[in-house]
């Protein structure tokens, strides 16, 4: 049965992404201040912000996110693992690691594996891994996820949202996959309530947005009145 933008608080769902390459403190802060007031989950920043977002989030609801090896994944093995440390030491509670897409595409399997792995057990933290859908294939899809979940994550997320975003038939696709194993993250492009709905009744568990704040006016202006 699926659901309509009645049926739940849109809130729930949202990670509220500030990750746009100029953002300031004074605009993370904003960000954090938003997620509280509306009760988001999560907010997500970029990693030279994490210790002070932490500091701004202490004894408050949102949990802190960070992105590793953002946008691309091209970065190094150990690079992403020194990365995600020390996020992890600086306050992060999850993060949102790029996947070597270079790998996917020349079915590197192992080294993928390797790579993920090693964070999810050196860090300890829910991992989501971004497998950047928009620029594979559906087989490629399906081999990077079945090896994100023998790695252990957490979650498997769409998208950074640089290279295009989630879209219906991807989260679809990942939830047949998952079988419920996992959680499934829709990133990138959403906008709008309608669109934010048909993610979540394909599969998605969470939404990586900027437009939080969209979002939740357009649901209370239109539906819960």
């Amino acid at each position: 049965m699926e659901i309509s933008a009645t049926d739940i608080d849109i809130a729930n769902y949202i990670e509220q992404a500030i990750l746009h390459p100029t953002a300031t403190i004074q605009e993370v802060q904003q960000g954090c201040n938003l997620a509280i007031n509306h009760n988001f989950p999560v907010v997500c920043v970029y990693p030279s912000v994490v210790k002070q977002t932490a500091e701004f989030l202490y004894n408050q609801n949102p949990r802190v996110a960070t992105v590793i090896g953002f946008p691309s994944g091209a970065s190094t093995s150990f690079s992403k693992l020194s990365e995600a440390q020390e996020a992890t030491d600086n306050g992060a509670a999850e993060l949102d690691v790029v996947i070597n897409l270079g790998w996917v595409k020349e079915r590197k399997s192992e080294l993928i594996y390797k790579e993920i792995a090693s964070i999810v057990e050196e860090t300890g933290l829910p991992i989501k891994a971004i497998l950047e859908t928009s620029v594979l294939t559906t087989e490629e899809k399906q081999l990077a996820a079945e090896i994100c979940l023998d790695a252990g994550v957490s979650f498997l997320k769409t998208s950074t949202g640089w290279f295009g975003g989630a879209t219906v038939e991807d989260i679809k696709l990942l939830h047949k996959i998952t079988k419920g194993r996992v959680e499934i993250k829709a990133s990138g492009g959403i906008r709008n309530l309608s669109q934010a709905i048909a993610l979540i009744n394909a599969g998605a568990t969470k939404l990586g947005t900027s437009k939080g704040l969209q979002l939740v006016q357009e649901q209370r202006q239109n539906y819960l009145r």
